[in-house]
């Protein structure tokens, strides 16, 4: 009868267990690989072939402010600067209603505030005309790296600001209409053969200061740009 060695046995344990966890790695890429394909095509079919939606996307229109910080207070704290801020999101037919209210304290008094602009061309709306999306993504200081970020709007949900704008559509396909925005926001190659321009890292930066609001705008070419006006 032949012995089988202590070694051999555990050389073949071993042998096993990697190509278990090869295996493994392997089905959680194709894994992610068909999640990704999954949503591409699924926006892909919302953006070219879904009627309701084009029409939906009609439905916005020139904007001009999308919001406004202000400071709450300012403090050091072991000789450094904190800066507690209000952050509001106005509705897009009315500067003065508030949809969307958020604080934060941030280290220091330079803040940055993250948006992205997502534009849908012409060919795309059932009008004709060019359309934008404005969405609100993070906001953080000079100290922090920008994935440190605090959140102004959920990624993957619909943003307050254009709560309703989808309504005519299955709720299943608004769901896949943000979640796929949002997704796909840092693939501009995929959204624009999809029919949309998408300006990412649009980032402004301003220094704040008590007494002040700072009134964010979007210019035709969507660009962000910060006014200042004394606090009322």
């Amino acid at each position: 009868m032949a012995r089988v060695k202590h070694s051999d046995v555990s050389t073949g344990s071993f042998g096993c267990v990697v190509t278990i966890i090869i295996g493994l790695v392997l089905i959680a890429i194709i894994a992610i690989s068909v999640s990704s394909i999954y949503v591409t095509k699924t926006i892909s079919q919302l953006l070219t072939e879904n009627k309701k939606l084009k029409e939906s996307l009609v439905r916005l229109t020139q904007e001009d402010q999308i919001g406004f910080a202000k400071v709450v207070k300012q403090e050091k704290i072991n000789n450094k600067i904190f800066t507690t801020l209000k952050f509001v999101e106005t509705a897009r037919d009315d500067k003065l209603k508030r949809i969307l209210e958020k604080e934060y304290t941030i280290e220091g008094n330079i803040i940055h505030f993250d948006a992205i602009v997502v534009k849908f061309n012409s060919q795309l709306v059932s009008d004709g005309k060019e359309r934008s999306l404005y969405l609100w993504r993070r906001i953080y200081g000079e100290t922090m790296s920008p994935d440190k970020g605090f959140p102004i709007e959920d990624a993957g949900k619909e943003p307050s600001r254009y709560l309703g704008l989808l309504e005519k559509l299955r709720l299943k396909d608004q769901e896949t209409f943000w979640s796929g925005i949002w997704d796909l926001a840092n693939d501009p190659q995929t959204l624009s053969s999809l029919g949309v321009d998408a300006i990412f890292g649009n980032v402004v930066y301003t220094k704040l200061k008590p007494g002040l609001v700072y009134i964010f705008k979007i210019s035709n070419t969507g660009q962000l740009i910060p006014e200042t006006a004394p606090e009322m």
